[in-house]
């Protein structure tokens, strides 16, 4: 079953030598293409998926570049950094328009009573109120989209993290029981 997924994705992933002969890369291929970028690491896999989110919530089209070119200076893995981005797309986009509009409602704890004043009744009368409710709205949702880039970055790079560090663990301790029922007995 995996050999039928590895052959329907591998050859649709782009190469790193399709890269290079792309010309709007051009000017930073020799910085984009470096191995180390590439490379699965314990460092730069969980730079990349903090990255992949932070891109993924910030930045509502063309998250995939953006967490690419933030991975060159950061020295993140580039293709974990590209994959963890598509926890936002267009299937997922009212879902996640809801959770920040809560989020930024209840982180700044908008509502009438607390705005008030001379600014609320402007915004509220006559012509602006649908543009007023529009702003509220808008303003609120956009910042829990801030507020949720940064907090599903933090926890996307603590939890690869952990992760690759009990992958590693069990390598090590299967290559541990391995070699001790390999040794002859004494």
């Amino acid at each position: 079953m995996a050999d039928q997924g590895d052959r329907w994705w591998k050859p649709r992933m782009p190469k790193r030598e399709d890269m290079a002969g792309n010309r709007w890369l051009a000017p930073i291929a020799h910085r984009f293409l470096s191995p180390e970028l590439w490379r699965f690491t314990r460092r730069s896999v969980p730079r990349g998926v903090a990255l992949g989110l932070f891109s993924g919530f910030i930045v509502p089209v063309g998250q995939i570049f953006l967490a690419a070119f933030l991975a060159l200076p950061a020295r993140a893995n580039v293709p974990m950094a590209a994959l963890v981005t598509f926890v936002t797309n267009p299937f997922t986009l009212p879902f996640w328009l809801l959770v920040a509009n809560r989020v930024g409602a209840f982180v700044l704890r908008i509502d009438a009573v607390a705005v008030g004043g001379a600014a609320q009744a402007a915004l509220m009368s006559g012509r602006w109120e649908s543009f007023g409710w529009f702003l509220e709205t808008a303003g609120v949702t956009a910042f829990g989209f801030l507020v949720l880039s940064l907090l599903s970055a933090a926890i996307g790079w603590a939890v690869a993290a952990l992760v690759w560090r009990l992958l590693v663990a069990r390598r090590w301790s299967r290559r541990t029981s391995r070699a001790g029922r390999l040794r002859p007995a004494e």
